[in-house]
């Protein structure tokens, strides 16, 4: 049986795991998540969660309270629905490839906006990586009523510059493009 449930410390070490077979070895470590997770506490509510096998973790949504996270060149802030200060942010999402396409990123997604909300965000950004296989993070993410704002060449290039990151489709020099793609929370209402 399935279990989704908020992300707390116990769960961190299987999250590091999970997103860097997924998304790449140096992804994440344990040091970066604890303080990443940090930032999706607010009001003493906690907006990221994991799904649960059998106290296995087989998939995450790490988000971001609005207001706790750092705008950079790759957020298009003019084209946004709504004020950074309603904006939370979907850092990174990670199902176990044997169970993908079976509505468990849907169902941490709507897990993590009901949080957002209750924490005052009116709407969320991520970053989608195009190269997932068969381009699927954006395919659902468009599914979950997101709209495409810009398209980033080259976002996750400084990672493998500066933090070792080896992409799974491009290795040590990741070239992969970012979507950049607001979900306003009233399409999940």
């Amino acid at each position: 049986m399935k279990t989704i449930t908020v992300m707390d410390e116990q769960w961190l070490p299987q999250v590091v795991s999970l997103a860097n077979q997924v998304h790449g070895e140096n992804y994440l470590d344990l040091v970066k998540l604890t303080h990443l997770q940090q930032r999706g506490i607010k009001h003493n509510i906690n907006a990221s969660y994991v799904a649960l096998i059998e106290n296995r973790v087989v998939g995450y949504r790490l988000s971001f309270a609005a207001g706790q996270w750092p705008l950079d060149q790759w957020c298009s802030v003019s084209q946004w629905p709504v004020a950074p200060a309603n904006m939370a942010y979907f850092k990174s999402v990670a199902v176990a490839p044997e169970l993908q396409g079976q509505g468990l990123g849907t169902q941490l997604l709507r897990a993590s906006v009901k949080s957002l909300q209750q924490q005052g965000a009116t709407a969320g950004l991520a970053h989608i990586w195009q190269q997932s296989p068969g381009n699927a993070a954006q395919r659902y993410f468009t599914k979950a009523g997101a709209a495409l704002i810009q398209v980033h060449p080259d976002r996750w290039l400084h990672l493998s510059q500066t933090a070792g990151y080896l992409c799974p489709v491009c290795g040590n020099q990741c070239h992969c493009t970012a979507a950049e793609m607001v979900l306003p929370f009233a399409e999940l209402s």
